[in-house]
């Protein structure tokens, strides 16, 4: 994959039509409707406001949620959650649509802006046309959920068409959605087709930060994977065991390996189909000289809850009717040790069920190791993000990934639709 993408900066806007893909892709209070954190709004402030300090007119579009664009689909999935019949109607999935619709949005954007956010109904349709096409430089229009449209996650060359039509024949295409580039959508990778495309700030610096510890990295390299399942992490630790220095194992997929080495692992999460398949990565970081660590003692509990009965146990030595929910304080201790001389650390997924405080003392451990090393610190989206950002460590790391899923593709050498469409420098 080419990590050197032309970014804004590489191209005129003035007196341009931008359309900018964000994530928008903002979390929202059940019953209420309201943004319950504006995080992800926040971070395309810097690059729609250079874009409007450039005399470009910005057309913003976003997906939110997972709408169903088909009424079909959504009598479908419905009636397969057990609904009953009688209330499926066309207008009970209209209104499914609007409780899914960006207005939320644009009226926060527009706070965090300081100015008017002029709001589409639609994405492609009349209203977004007439608005885009009387858009002066300056402004910025918000485009409905790009979902609501039938051709989006089909990357359907007419949708993705429609939508570049409305910058016009001298527009300009910004990517600023690293959370979306992994998904070859019409508004992610399809309008490329149509549209000079370019990235925005936040794109840049994932694509420094991620691409520079793949491509260059400053060794040593560790690699810390945590989460609950080694079948979700494949790929990346095939990846990482070209190009890692040290690979820790965390998370409930550390007893998947701990039972590949012949030990007990009682209750604890395991993956017996891919038992073999661990065994196969601990030989092989063997013959390539990675070191891949892995727990040498384990918090168990007797129950999978905030309150249950704890114990200490060697690694491999998990009583029967026991869990594994945490890496013991040897694990600590041997881990810390491993990222405290490290040149970049990469983290992907927490060391136990760090929403229950008693099992949350690895994740924390971690956490605190990596906001005193010296190395580049890498953090992989996803829960592990949420972990450091709710434990207070955030501002001590290099890098915090805004997208999971494109973030762990990334480290599996996959190419990112939404970056591969974009110019080279």
């Amino acid at each position: 994959m080419t990590y050197h993408k032309k970014t804004v900066r590489d191209i005129d806007v003035a007196g341009k039509k931008v359309l900018l893909r964000c994530d928008f892709n903002v979390p929202q209070d059940k019953d209420t409707g309201e943004i319950t954190s504006d995080k992800r709004i926040v971070a395309a402030l810097p690059t729609i406001q250079y874009l409007l300090d450039q005399n470009a007119a910005v057309i913003a579009c976003s997906h939110l949620g997972k709408p169903e664009a088909s009424f079909e689909k959504w009598v479908k999935k419905q009636t397969e959650k057990g609904k009953d019949s009688a209330s499926l109607t066309e207008e009970a999935w209209k209104k499914s649509l609007k409780k899914l619709s960006l207005a939320p949005v644009g009226k926060r954007l527009s706070e965090l802006l300081g100015r008017e956010v002029l709001m589409a109904a639609d994405v492609v349709g009349p209203d977004a046309q007439a608005k885009a096409a009387a858009l002066q430089p300056g402004q910025i229009l918000l485009l409905e959920n790009t979902r609501w449209e039938k051709g989006e996650t089909k990357n359907d060359p007419a949708t993705a068409k429609a939508l570049a039509d409305l910058a016009g024949a001298d527009g300009v295409y910004v990517s600023d959605a690293f959370g979306a580039v992994h998904r070859a959508h019409a508004s992610t990778a399809g309008v490329a087709e149509y549209l000079p495309a370019v990235s925005g700030f936040l794109i840049q610096k994932e694509l420094s930060f991620l691409g520079g510890a793949i491509a260059e990295p400053k060794r040593p390299l560790v690699a810390i994977l945590g989460g609950s399942k080694v079948s979700s992490k494949i790929g990346v630790i095939n990846n990482l065991l070209e190009i890692a220095d040290t690979i820790i194992i965390g998370g409930g997929m550390a007893y998947t390996f701990c039972a590949a080495l012949g030990g007990k692992v009682g209750n604890s999460l395991l993956e017996e189909d891919w038992i073999d398949y661990s065994r196969e990565m601990i030989q092989k970081a063997a013959g390539k000289g990675v070191k891949l660590l892995l727990p040498v003692d384990t918090v168990c509990a007797d129950a999978f809850a905030p309150d249950a009965n704890s114990q200490v146990v060697k690694a491999g030595e998990i009583p029967d009717g026991w869990e594994g929910l945490d890496i013991g304080p040897e694990t600590v201790a041997l881990y810390c040790s491993a990222v405290a001389d490290a040149g970049t650390v990469i983290w992907n997924g927490p060391m136990g069920v760090f929403e229950f405080p008693a099992f949350a003392k690895g994740t924390e451990a971690m956490a605190e190791a990596l906001s005193k090393t010296s190395a580049i610190t890498i953090i992989g989206g996803g829960d592990s993000a949420a972990a450091v950002e709710q434990l207070g460590y955030a501002d001590k790391m290099s890098h915090i990934s805004t997208g999971g899923g494109a973030s762990l593709e990334f480290l599996e050498g996959k190419e990112l639709p939404g970056v591969a469409c974009l110019l080279d420098q």
